[in-house]
């Protein structure tokens, strides 16, 4: 199913927010899903390792729902799997930022995360664009 690319000009919200969340041992947990008629503008993702003692190595990826794109040539791929950081080990007692320069979520998409061991919390901020 192909997903609407949502025009950021004419929008009738956008609200900041954040979320933090204990990560699992499951790579691919699904952290977010971007709703229907919204865009998600992610500004920063940093993951905060609780352990005093042991490493994690983290994972975090986004996985592109099927869109229309308005800028990139068809057969291009437009849906898939996009490893922001891929098994990176976190030290003990540190943060790992994973994304300080921001990156847009289309409708559908989903932000999975993990760590292993499961020691480490995520915590990200970004802004809501509704067009609808």
């Amino acid at each position: 199913i192909l997903m609407a690319n949502p025009n950021i000009v004419s929008v009738s919200s956008i609200k900041g927010e954040s979320i933090g969340e204990a990560l699992t041992t499951t790579v691919t947990t699904v952290i977010m899903t971007v709703a229907s008629d919204k865009l998600v503008k992610i500004n920063y993702i940093q993951v905060a390792n609780d352990s005093g003692t042991a490493a994690t190595d983290v994972t975090v990826a986004i996985t592109k729902a099927d869109f229309t794109s308005d800028g990139v040539a068809s057969g291009d791929d437009n849906a898939g799997v996009a490893f922001l950081a891929s098994t990176i080990s976190c030290p003990a007692d540190d943060v790992l930022i994973v994304l300080d320069k921001p990156i847009y979520l289309m409708e559908g998409d989903n932000l999975e995360a993990g760590a292993n061991p499961a020691t480490a919390d995520l915590f990200i901020s970004y802004e809501v664009i509704d067009d609808a």
